[in-house]
């Protein structure tokens, strides 16, 4: 079973590692994009501010296998 991931800014992503998520904080657009490019091959979910998914844009489209990723309302 892989690792559920919550990506985004520290106020909205801390909180889920109380439900077993692993928080990966990313304050601008370019950290999101690096933590996102670095994530590792056991993450089968990725929970996403919408910042962080809208800093992602297309590149949520372009991966062809990888962690499925979810937007979490504003």
């Amino acid at each position: 079973m892989g690792r559920v991931v919550v990506l985004g800014e520290s106020v909205r992503v801390r909180g889920y590692a109380f439900a077993g998520a692993v928080p990966i904080i990313a304050e601008d657009p370019e950290e999101v994009r690096r933590q996102w490019a670095g994530l590792d091959g056991d993450v089968s979910l990725v929970l996403l501010t919408p910042r962080a998914a809208a800093a992602l844009g297309d590149e949520l489209e372009a991966r062809d296998r990888g962690p499925l990723s979810v937007e979490m309302p504003p």
